[in-house]
């Protein structure tokens, strides 16, 4: 934790996951939370079913979920050093698995989106409503990475810039 309240989450090398066909190790990815976020056990039921890596939640800010998918199942010659770039456009990326996230088609709830790059890997950010989420995508190795940062109306107004500042800060490591 640092001075400020807040916390970096590094996904742990060891960690389990990634079983199935055309998987490998997962990338590590980190990312800041505040301090009173706690990580959240994650069913096979959940919407997203065995590609959710990790859940966070505070029950008065919001939710966080990362999703880690393989590149195979959305083309068979991506190869094992995928870029975000390779897998589509921002919106060919976000109405593929945009669904996936909210559980609904994204067609106009994508009020803004941004191509951000930090240490050469490319990350697509999107901010959609209904519902309120703020998604992150990009990929490393041969996986998906979908980042998403949610709430409902009322930890939107109040938190916006909380769960803004948790969505950007996300990175594969």
């Amino acid at each position: 934790m640092n001075k400020t309240g807040w916390r970096t989450y590094q996904r742990p090398d060891d960690k389990s996951g990634g079983h199935g066909v055309g998987w490998s190790p997962i990338i590590p990815y980190a990312f800041s939370v505040p301090q009173n976020w706690e990580e959240v056990p994650v069913s096979i039921a959940d919407l997203g079913g065995t590609e959710i890596d990790l859940r966070f939640a505070n029950p008065k800010q919001g939710r966080v979920s990362v999703i880690v998918a393989p590149v195979l199942r959305f083309s068979d010659n991506l190869g094992d050093n995928t870029t975000i770039e390779q897998i589509g456009t921002p919106e060919k990326v976000i109405s593929a698995f945009g669904p996936e996230v909210i559980g609904q088609n994204v067609e106009g709830k994508v009020i803004s989106s941004n191509v951000a790059e930090h240490s050469g890997r490319k990350y697509y950010q999107f901010e959609l409503e209904p519902p309120h989420v703020l998604i992150t995508a990009t990929a490393a190795g041969n996986r998906l990475y979908l980042f998403s940062v949610t709430g409902n109306g009322l930890q939107w107004k109040k938190h916006y810039k909380d769960l803004k500042r948790i969505s950007d800060s996300f990175r594969v490591v």
